[in-house]
């Protein structure tokens, strides 16, 4: 049984007195849901906050990580922040590959495999992001855009049990979109069947694969019922502590008694 994993990508928000009243919502929230045994929580912050961050979790059961990371641990690489650096804030996991680093920022396929075996030669989990863009799903090529970006950046050498991958529709990214529940559901069975053939059945099948895109108290209980969707990367949603715990409290109840 794969634990549900509920990540919030606070992208580029949050002042220090802003972050620490939305992590107090959180952290009550969850306190108040009793789903921690049941449910995994994450918070990915903006490099500034993950020191304050760390203080304020504390003796909760609330994780925080990363929202990005250089493949480098040292150089002369102005502006960048290491994994090493990362790991010295006691942060678990990195988000790598995500849509806005790919079509803003310019990151392909080949160095995004090197900052997800950095992430995971480190020690930390990375939640490893794939999706296609609307031009893509309307020309026909998802899966062959979601097999690139697995063969390509994932292969057996990248420690399993340090593995999450999230499948966010680059075209329901902050748009009010979502992807339809048959929709989501066949690519995270691509994404399955992608780490079949790059591990073994048994091993795919212990690797949370998590839905990013759009998704909201409305709609998580929906998306979190379908048998390989193990989660979700949560981008809006999560900066409203009350609308971050609904969604939890959603994964929570579609974890059997």
């Amino acid at each position: 049984m794969r634990k549900p994993l509920i990540a919030g990508n606070w992208k580029m928000h949050k002042t220090l007195d802003d972050a620490r009243e939305l992590v107090t919502g959180i952290v009550d929230g969850v306190g108040k849901l009793g789903a921690s045994d049941g449910v995994e929580v994450l918070i990915c912050t903006p490099f500034t906050l993950l020191f304050p961050i760390a203080k304020a979790l504390a003796n909760t059961p609330v994780m925080f990580g990363a929202q990005n990371a250089h493949e480098e641990a040292q150089g002369a690489f102005t502006g960048e922040v290491s994994v090493p650096m990362l790991k010295d804030t006691g942060c678990t996991h990195v988000i790598i590959g995500h849509s806005e680093r790919r079509h803003v920022f310019g990151e392909k396929n080949d160095r995004l495999a090197k900052k997800v075996r950095a992430v995971v030669d480190a020690g930390l989990t990375v939640i490893y992001c794939v999706g296609e863009t609307l031009d893509e799903r309307e020309a026909g090529k998802t899966r062959e855009v979601i097999e690139s970006q697995m063969g390509e950046v994932i292969d057996s050498d990248v420690l399993a049990d340090r593995l999450v991958v999230a499948y966010e529709p680059v075209w329901a990214i902050g748009t009010g979109k979502t992807a339809s529940p048959e929709q989501a559901q066949e690519v995270h069975g691509w994404v399955r069947a992608s780490l079949a053939s790059t591990y073994d059945k048994t091993t795919a099948d212990g690797v949370r694969i998590l839905y990013g895109g759009s998704v909201k108290p409305g709609n998580a209980a929906e998306l979190l019922s379908l048998p390989d969707v193990d989660g979700a990367l949560v981008g809006g949603a999560c900066l409203v502590a009350s609308d971050f715990i609904a969604i939890i409290s959603a994964a929570a109840a579609s974890v059997p008694a």
